[in-house]
């Protein structure tokens, strides 16, 4: 008999914890900011998404014209081409909560006093071409290296061309192509550690989520902020869900 129980246990945990194995992580969307009125993607969305306690906070990485890596979602700082502007222009403006643009740096180190969550970063395709935005990857990975941030840091990226850069300078650093139009087997083919597609993309593939787990690439979806959505993609057993709504998302994961 208390074999018999013991063995009931052993099976029931065992599937308790393959069932929490395959629930999505959280990864909230420019930090959490949609319901807790600060802005995206500064220093207070960030800190809001690692008191909600999600596996990760998203951020935007643009190059300034002084080769300085700023933190923000657009390709101008309320009104201020990033591009084409200097760093200390850009401190003309500010968020409306009173902070200045982060620079990539600043945020890292910011995010870099706790270890509960990861810090994904999405280096922005510069508008003035592809040259630079390689030099992006280059600083980008100088930055996180500097840090000591390996462990805490995955990058995602549309440019292709940057998410091989990346692959090229670093054989174990964590990358994922975001623009939808390659295959598995070609993220496989490249190395990279995996996908982070539109969930448009997801449901008009419906096998993309099992071939890529197949290839052992790992899955992300963006932009998911209905519960419908986020429902769909829990039973599909995607590894990551990116949202606005990391509030929604907890608490439909939780039950």
């Amino acid at each position: 008999m208390k074999i018999q129980l013991v063995a009931s246990f052993l099976l029931l945990l065992s599937i308790q914890m393959v069932s929490y194995a395959q629930k999505p992580k959280v990864i909230a969307h420019r930090g959490s900011w949609k319901n807790t009125a600060v802005p995206q993607n500064s220093l207070a969305s960030l800190n809001k998404a690692i008191e909600q306690g999600v596996w990760g906070s998203e951020f935007d990485v643009h190059l300034t014209k002084d080769d300085v890596l700023v933190v923000t979602h657009d390709n101008d700082f309320y009104g201020i081409d990033i591009a084409t502007a200097t760093y200390q222009e850009l401190l003309s403006k500010k968020h409306p909560n009173g902070e200045s643009i982060p620079t990539a740096e600043a945020y890292l180190k910011e995010g870099l006093k706790q270890n509960k969550i990861k810090l994904i970063f999405e280096l922005k395709t510069n508008k003035l071409g592809k040259e630079r935005t390689l030099k992006s990857v280059h600083l980008a990975l100088d930055l996180v290296k500097k840090l000591k941030a390996e462990n805490a840091v995955e990058f995602i990226a549309f440019d292709y061309d940057a998410c091989l850069e990346f692959r090229k300078l670093d054989k174990k650093v964590k990358i994922h192509y975001l623009n939808g139009d390659k295959t598995p087997e070609q993220i496989k083919e490249a190395k990279l550690t995996g996908v982070d597609y539109h969930l448009s993309l997801f449901k008009k593939n419906e096998s993309w989520i099992e071939e890529f787990k197949k290839a052992k690439l790992k899955t992300n979806v963006w932009t998911v902020n209905s519960e419908e959505d986020m429902l769909y993609f829990i039973d599909k057993k995607i590894d990551f869900i990116t949202t606005d709504e990391p509030e929604l998302l907890q608490s439909l994961l939780s039950k």
